[in-house]
């Protein structure tokens, strides 16, 4: 059985259909290999409208991994971390530092990026930046540490170390 991963892009323009979304596709050409893909929402930069879109992923539809991509910047309305920083039960923070770490290595912007990545409930929730680039490389970073963290989160108790 495949984990369940839903994509989040949040983008004023491309909820109204100004902005072609390049990222959602990419990460979910990405994602479709290890994970059941639900259909890419596309929502505009609010948080109320953020916050409630992932806890809906999660809570109703089960998501067992919910993936953002925009809104981590500085601009006045990037607000994607601290809609999710309500939500979360416990953050993540090796997710977003090897990220930002990384990145960095590219670009000194890659530590501009304030996504963070937390647990509510059994599922995982990750900020990555908007651009399609910055998005897929930053899930490249953190992907082969996903599905151990979920089995973990479902209820795995085997020893981590062999």
């Amino acid at each position: 059985m495949k984990y369940k991963a839903a994509i989040i892009t949040i983008s004023d323009k491309g909820s109204i259909g100004e902005r072609e979304d390049k990222s959602g596709p990419a990460l979910k050409v990405m994602l479709e290999k290890f994970y059941e893909v639900k259909d890419i929402i596309i929502i505009p930069d609010e948080m109320d409208i953020i916050a409630h879109t992932i806890k809906e992923q999660v809570d109703e539809y089960n998501m067992d991994l919910v993936i953002t991509n925009g809104g981590t910047g500085v601009g006045k309305r990037d607000v994607t971390p601290e809609a999710t920083r309500i939500l979360i039960d416990k953050e993540l923070p090796g997710f977003s530092e090897i990220m930002r770490m990384e990145s960095y290595k590219i670009t000194p912007h890659g530590i501009i990026s304030r996504g963070i990545c937390g647990i509510r409930k059994s599922s995982i929730i990750v900020n990555l930046p908007g651009s399609p680039k910055a998005a897929t490389e930053c899930l490249m970073f953190i992907l082969d540490a996903l599905p151990h963290t979920l089995s973990k989160l479902k209820g795995d108790q085997s020893d981590c170390a062999t």
